[in-house]
Formats: structure tokens, C-alpha cells, sequence
């Protein structure tokens, strides 16, 4: 299935009388639904890394250095397309993803959730499996040590 999509474009940045100018274009591309959909949120998380690895040095001084977190967490949230429910949604993700032991960070992030509630039912069916996994090598231990006996 092809549809066409439409991307906002950011482009020159200039300061003019103390304000930050950001001119947003449109872009209109023939793709597949899926493929859109996949290049948005890789997108969203190449502006979200971004965001995450500025750095104070990354810039010309303070202000400079605020606009362009400014800018950053912009593209990252895009508050001109998602609802304050979504924008925390995306934070709240962020930092629960954050709090996870490492194996399982890496685990939830292959499989990129876009909500909490996907996170929780991958973490869910982890559990599961591993409980399985563990119930089953248990199982075949108490049945190794019947036949010692």
C-alpha cells in the first residue's frame, strides 16, 4: 500500500531582534504506510537522542546553548503534532525505559514500544517465558535426581 506523506522540514535557524526564527517547510513523498510510519519514529528517535546528548560545551554560551535544547526537545515532542497527553506519555516512556535493569532495557528497546502500556505487556511476556523457561529446567532437575536415586 503507497499513500503520500507529509514531513515538516526544519530549516535556517537565524536569530532576528532577539527571537529564533525556524522555517518549517512540507515535504510530499510517495511511501508505504509501514515505511512511513518507521522512518517517524526513527526519526523521533534520532531528535530524542539528540536532545538527551547536547551537551553545555555543544554551544556558544548559555543562550545559545538553552534555544537549541529548545529546538532539540521541539523536534524530539513535537508539541505542534501531539497532545500534553501524548508529550507525557513520551516522558514518562522515556524514564521507565530508564529504570530498567540494563538486559532488560536492551530487551524492551529492540522491540520499540510507543507507550508504557506496550513496555509493561513486552516485560509481561518476558517474565513468562523466563518463569516457563525456569519451571521447565527445575522440572527436568527433580526428574534427573529421581533417576539418581
Amino acid at each position: 500500500m503507497s499513500g503520500e506523506a507529509t514531513a515538516l522540514v526544519c530549516s535556517a535557524v537565524r536569530e532576528q531582534e532577539g527571537l529564533t526564527v525556524v522555517k518549517v517547510e512540507e515535504e510530499n513523498y510517495v511511501a508505504g504506510k509501514d515505511s512511513v510510519l518507521e522512518g517517524v519514529s526513527q526519526s523521533q528517535e534520532i531528535f530524542r537522542q539528540r536532545f538527551r546528548q547536547f551537551g553545555y560545551s555543544d554551544s556558544a554560551g548559555p543562550r545559545e546553548a538553552l534555544r537549541q535544547l529548545q529546538e532539540l526537545c521541539c523536534q524530539w515532542l513535537r508539541p505542534e503534532a501531539h497532545t500534553k497527553e501524548q508529550i507525557l506519555e513520551l516522558l514518562v516512556l522515556e524514564q521507565f525505559l530508564a529504570i530498567l535493569p540494563e538486559k532488560l532495557q536492551a530487551c524492551v528497546q529492540r522491540h520499540r514500544p510507543e507507550n508504557g502500556e506496550e513496555a509493561v505487556t513486552l516485560l509481561e511476556e518476558l517474565e513468562r517465558e523466563v518463569g516457563e523457561a525456569s519451571q521447565q529446567v527445575r522440572s527436568s532437575e527433580s526428574q534427573c535426581w529421581y533417576l539418581i536415586t
